[in-house]
Formats: C-alpha cells, structure tokens, sequence
C-alpha cells in the first residue's frame, strides 16, 4: 500500500529526526509535531513540515491526524528511572497523548495505518541474557513500561475495532549520532559525555547487566519496513539479537577516549532490566529485518558526532 503523507509524533528528538529523514528519502510528504521539550527544533530537516504542539492538545492533534494517512507515532516521556517518581506525568504523555492520536484518527477518517514505537520495557525481566521473543511475559518494572504496555493495547484494540492498520514495535537500546545527553536516556550517549569532560562513567549495580544495543539506522530501516509490508495487528522485537554488558561497553569508550580514566560503581536503580536482549526472528521474518551496523564499528561515530556537537555533561541539563 502506498502512503503519500505522515505524521511522525516526536519528529525533533533523536529517533524521530532520523525516521523523518528516512521518510523524506522515501518520497513522503512528512509533517512533524513536538513540543521541543526534549526535542530540537535543528533536526528536523527543512523539507519537512513542523508544528511546534502537544501530544495531549487534542484539537490540535485532530486538526492534524486528518491531513495524514499514516502516523508513526514516537512521542512520549523516554526514561525509566524518572518515571519512578513522575508516574503521573509519564501516564499522562505517554497513554494519554496516544488516546488522543488514537481519537484523531477516528474522527479525521483518513489515517490507514498507526505505527507505534513501543519499547523494551514491557518485558519481565530475565534470568539470563537469552534472546526474548515477543511472547515473553509483559510484567514491566517501571512505570515506563506499564505506560507504553498499556498503550501498545490501546492501539492494537482500537485499530481493529476501527479498521484501520496497526503495527507496535518494541526498541530495545537505540544509540547512534544526534542523542542529546541526558542523565537518564542512553548509557552511550551518557558516558561518551562524561569521558569527554574527563569525568569517569557511574556504572549502577555490577555492570553485567546485558542489553541489545541496536544503531537508529537500523530502527529507522525496521519503522519503515512496517510501513511497506501488508501486516496488521502484529507486534515485533526491533534489535540486534546480539548481548552486550554494560561492563563491556565502559572499556570500548575508555579506550577509545581516555584509557586513564576508570568508571565508579553506584548502586543499582529501581525499575531498570538486568537482561534485555531481543529476539528478531520475527522481525526477520515480517519485516524482513537484516540489522546492519555493529557497534564495535559504529561506536567511533557515535564519539566524532558528540565531540563535534560539543559536550554537554558540563551544563547538567537533565532534557533530552
């Protein structure tokens, strides 16, 4: 099915800019709301149309959803320990803001498909770093995950109940060029940023906790396949499959940055995976998902761009 405008919720924050790029490539009229609180205005490419708005303004989300025929919707409150304490305000953004997309598609009649980026943290936990397919038990540990498990119901409900295509993929670790720092999103981003301000990374718990670090080029190739394949109603892991510790990831960036600088141990944190690594057979299958980048070989990027970009760890923002 060919789709000729979308909406892309979130579209000015790090995973959004580059599906919105990966979109423009693919001849789509893009339009991008984001309430530039995490966001940056900068990324979205000037050949996209921008709305500086809230998920949770509805008039102004039915105004828009019925000028799209697919939305790819990204917006939400991206941090797991935050959302310990601000339960509410991460229920708000991210069940709440999507109940209103939901909304504005039915009442705008044009929306033919809904692509909602789930995540990870929906799982349980896991006992040991095994690939998880998506039939794992869905048993979050933060309120993040409670939000954004609720929130993948609500869209596959309402797009069968109103006929219209839904897919939900769950990111697992996203990491490439562009991820602002944050004391909370992106160990990647998070330690590159403090190596560069020769400060040594904290490593919460033992630092064998194992994740699926998946490159947003990847991710974007996986968004865009949902588009172009004839499924609905289907649910898929979007990572690489492969495990890496958090102990391991702290020697790549030491090495690369400043050998003479060793990390600090913290405790560990409330609400956060010790194991999270996806299984892709699905997404193989389906979405015909082949990831591309490896990390050991994509990481360097990921340094040069937040070098370039200047490092922020010095300002203590605590945004996005």
């Amino acid at each position: 099915m060919r789709y000729e405008k979308a909406l892309v919720t979130g579209g000015a924050g790090f995973i959004g800019s580059h599906l919105v790029r990966g979109l423009l490539r693919h001849d789509l009229e893009v339009v991008v709301i984001d309430n530039l609180l995490t966001g940056k205005r900068e990324k979205v490419p000037p050949e996209a149309a921008f709305i500086k708005g809230d998920i949770l303004d509805i008039e102004l989300i039915e105004r828009i959803t019925s000028q799209v025929d697919i939305v790819f919707h990204l917006a939400a409150v991206v941090s797991v320990r935050s959302s310990v304490k601000e339960f509410y305000a991460d229920a708000q953004t991210n069940i709440i803001g999507t109940l209103n997309l939901l909304q504005g598609c039915i009442r705008g009649k044009r929306v033919r498909k809904f692509i909602y980026a789930s995540s990870m943290a929906v799982y349980a936990d896991s006992p040991d770093p095994c690939p998880i397919s998506e039939t794992y038990t869905t048993e979050p540990l933060s309120p993040y995950g409670v939000s954004k498990l609720a929130s993948e119901k609500y869209v596959l409900q309402v797009g069968r109940q109103e006929n219209f295509d839904t897919v939900v993929l769950r990111y697992f670790n996203t990491y490439g060029p562009g991820q602002t720092f944050t004391p909370y999103v992106g160990v990647i981003t998070i330690f590159v940023n403090r190596l560069l301000a020769r400060k040594p990374p904290i490593i919460f718990g033992d630092g064998e906790q194992r994740r699926d670090f998946i490159h947003a080029g990847d991710v974007v190739e996986a968004t865009i396949r949902a588009m172009e394949e004839d499924i609905t109603g289907e649910i898929c892991n979007v990572g690489t499959g492969v495990a890496t510790s958090v102990n391991e990831i702290t020697q790549m960036l030491c090495s690369r940055i400043d050998p003479e600088i060793k990390p600090v141990r913290a405790e560990g944190q409330p609400g956060e995976l010790k194991n999270s690594v996806a299984d892709i057979s699905k997404a193989r299958k389906i979405l015909k998902l082949s990831p591309q980048f490896r990390i050991e070989e994509k990481i360097d990027e990921v340094i040069k761009s937040i070098r370039v970009s200047g490092n922020k760890q010095s300002k203590g923002t605590d945004y996005v």
